[in-house]
């Protein structure tokens, strides 16, 4: 089913941290957040719209804390893309239980589990309405998946950044911390890098500004709101050229 003119993007780029797999617990796969995931990008599936899929590893191994492990930086990220790789399979298995047939494309080789990534086969999967979920980051060390979503968005021409958080978009201060923290609803890329707004790592602003792609911040734990955005009514950050 073709994606309604109606809809403001025809296609996304999903991405969700690791953490939010693991929901109220400290780190691991929460299934119940699972399931909610499922659910919310059904929504969405639904309404005919392609969707790509960047999931963080951050509730299984950060390799921000290799060096305070006695791990050198770059096996810790390499630990860090098999941790992505568990996060995908696990959603790759609740969506398709909800009857979404889905491809995890790897950047590291490991035919037995994932397909390697290749631009054409990616744009192939959505021609024939497969969410497809890109797994193990760049495929290099020293490349956050933040940097990883951004560049497979511009590969498979997503029209937008979805960037789903458990926060309402982004804040002038932390609002768990600072109850009167001010919600930018639109904001420039300059402005927040002036700002120092930690929207995203640098690396990955950067390739936003530069091709022009929005990022859209947003709340994902409040149901409904990804599909929302979907329809033009945009209950987030839009950070814009």
């Amino acid at each position: 089913m073709p994606a309604n003119k109606k809809y403001i993007f025809k296609r996304v780029l999903l991405k969700l941290s690791g953490e939010s797999l693991s929901g109220s617990n400290s780190n691991g796969i929460d299934v119940e957040v699972l399931n909610y995931l499922t659910r919310e990008i059904k929504k969405v599936y639904d309404l005919g719209v392609d969707i790509g899929i960047v999931i963080g590893g951050g509730n299984i191994y950060r390799g921000l804390s290799a060096k305070e492990q006695g791990i050198d930086t770059v096996t810790g990220d390499y630990m860090g893309m098999l941790a992505t790789i568990i996060n995908s399979l696990a959603l790759q298995n609740s969506l398709e239980k909800a009857g979404i047939p889905t491809r995890l494309l790897s950047a590291i080789d490991m035919n037995k589990i994932a397909e390697p990534f290749i631009r054409r086969r990616a744009m192939r999967h959505f021609e024939k309405r497969r969410i497809v979920i890109f797994g193990a980051g760049t495929g290099n060390p020293y490349f956050t998946t933040d940097t990883a979503a951004v560049l497979r968005a511009l590969e498979i021409n997503a029209d937008v950044i979805l960037k789903g958080t458990r926060v309402d978009g982004i804040y002038d201060s932390d609002p768990e911390k600072n109850r009167k923290a001010k919600l930018f609803k639109k904001i420039t890329y300059s402005k927040a890098l002036d700002q120092n707004l930690r929207v995203m790592d640098m690396t990955a602003f950067a390739l936003c500004r530069e091709n022009d792609l929005p990022i859209i911040v947003f709340n994902m734990n409040k149901s409904g709101n990804f599909r929302n955005i979907i329809k033009g009514n945009i209950n987030g950050t839009l950070v814009h050229n």
